[in-house]
């Protein structure tokens, strides 16, 4: 009954008491239980947690008290997102049984908001992989079509609410990990700029790259959302201090004289020709809303998936080297002495797309390979942000394809590296450039979603989201549910 409605809709059904905060909760639970052998979203359900916060919520909203509008929306966080005293896995066998003593930033802020935690979702290992099939645990369907994976590294998350199964999720994007698999499962997922929301107690992949993001059913449920995780804090000393506004605050201006600019780099080889028409299809919606757009240029965009591997390997590499053994974690029963502990540790405690990133970041950053690896990968990050800067002066927003390939079947590119990252090759950039950008559907290529991307300038996410938001009130993507 509640499951595919938006945020909005149940927060103010739960605040006139039409339905209580407990019966939406059970209702979602439910729904896990009947679907997730299936979906494969969830690694932990914290059912029992979930509808004794619940009845809280209904205690308090029957004495009168002034609550948030999230109070009573269940949702569901990635488990690479700290949650005190919630088993925190990043879908690895070196995490199984970790427990966190404390909570990510972001948590802490929706939990005070009077959000209720269903539970968390699957991933790929560590956030590294490109379709959630490298959990140590289960792999995750497209709830659309369940030969089809749901993207990466955020398909669980993706997975539950397009299948009904939380009001709305958070997930991680490094390097496209919320926005390609929103795209791949017909939902919204928006990539803040970076500095934007707090990393205090996400588990880092790639530290200048990784970026906690929403994912909902609609644009207005990710403004909703937006207000509740962004701000700075102490804690994290890349959390910028720049004053969020209301994101919902200018939904309805529309976009007539806006600015678009449509990179042709977007649109070239390795695009699945359906995934182009759709988009194409959608940028004449935008003008016919008022908006100009024109074809621009951004011509290190080829180099982008190069410097993102080497970039996001190298600093894996670096963060990886805590998992030892020592502290927490796995350590391997039978060793001889301490290096051969930490040898087996990490060769039984990480799963191969992991140990690839740790070779490969290893190799870029050791000594006579940093110069022609790291270093120059930076250097072609420059010229990115270079690119979009300059676009930027005369642009308010950039619009492209998501995902380049929609139709990619489970197993299909497992033993292939290279060819699992290409379909980012559009959401890359905006991660090495710092950038928000927010994906929304906008067709079908048979019976799966296509979505399309709007990147931004630093902190206008404002802008995306109006944007945004004038595309779903003019189309219809976005209320379409898949059959599971």
């Amino acid at each position: 009954m509640y499951h595919y409605m938006t945020v909005s809709e149940l927060a103010q059904r739960i605040k006139k008491r039409e339905v209580s905060a407990e019966e939406t909760t059970r209702s979602f639970i439910e729904r896990i239980e009947e679907l997730d052998e299936k979906v494969g979203a969830y690694i932990t359900v914290e059912k029992d947690r979930a509808l004794k916060t619940a009845r809280d919520i209904d205690k308090k909203l029957k004495q009168g008290c002034e609550l948030s509008p999230l109070a009573g929306i269940p949702m569901a966080l990635k488990d690479n997102i700290c949650t005190e005293n919630i088993r925190t896995t990043c879908a690895s066998k070196t995490l199984e049984d970790f427990v966190p003593p404390y909570s990510a930033d972001v948590y802490e802020r929706l939990e005070k908001a009077g959000c209720i935690t269903l539970g968390k979702t699957n991933m790929d290992e560590f956030a590294m992989g490109s379709s959630t099939e490298s959990s140590a645990f289960k792999v995750t369907r497209n709830p659309w079509d369940d030969s089809s994976i749901p993207g990466d590294s955020s398909g669980g998350s993706a997975a539950a609410v397009a299948a009904g199964m939380a009001a709305f999720a958070l997930g991680t994007d490094t390097g496209g990990s919320i926005r390609q698999p929103t795209a791949l499962c017909g939902v919204v997922g928006m990539k803040p700029t970076y500095g934007r929301v707090s990393r205090y107690g996400v588990v880092a992949y790639a530290s200048s790259l990784d970026q906690v993001g929403p994912i909902t059913r609609d644009v207005k449920d990710c403004a909703l959302v937006l207000n509740h995780i962004c701000g700075h804090d102490r804690r994290d000393s890349t959390s910028m201090v720049v004053a969020a506004p209301d994101f919902q605050a200018g939904l309805e201006e529309g976009i007539r004289g806006m600015r678009i600019g449509i990179p042709s780099e977007y649109f070239g080889k390795g695009i699945e020709q359906g995934v182009r028409d759709r988009v194409t299809e959608a940028i004449g919606v935008l003008e016919d809303l008022g908006a100009e757009c024109e074809e621009v240029s951004l011509p290190h965009t080829i180099y982008a998936l190069s410097a993102y591997y080497i970039i996001s390997s190298a600093e894996a590499s670096s963060n990886m080297a805590r998992y030892d053994g020592i502290r927490y974690g796995y350590r391997a029963k039978d060793y001889s002495d301490l290096l051969d502990m930490y040898i087996k540790t990490r060769s039984e405690g990480f799963g191969a797309e992991v140990k690839r990133r740790i070779m490969l970041g290893t190799y870029a950053l050791s000594s006579g390979n940093y110069d022609a690896y790291y270093k120059k990968a930076q250097k072609v990050r420059t010229l990115i942000k270079a690119d979009f800067d300059s676009v930027f002066e005369d642009y308010d927003l950039i619009v492209c394809p998501t995902s380049s390939l929609v139709v990619i079947r489970s197993g299909e590119k497992t033993n292939d590296p290279l060819q699992k990252i290409l379909p980012n090759v559009n959401t890359v950039p905006a991660n090495i450039a710092g950038l928000p950008a927010l994906s929304v559907p906008c067709g079908f290529l048979g019976n799966l979603p296509v979505g399309m991307q709007f990147i931004g300038k630093p902190f206008a996410e404002s802008t995306l989201l109006r944007a945004a938001y004038a595309y779903q009130q003019n189309t219809g993507f976005h209320k379409m549910h898949p059959q599971v």
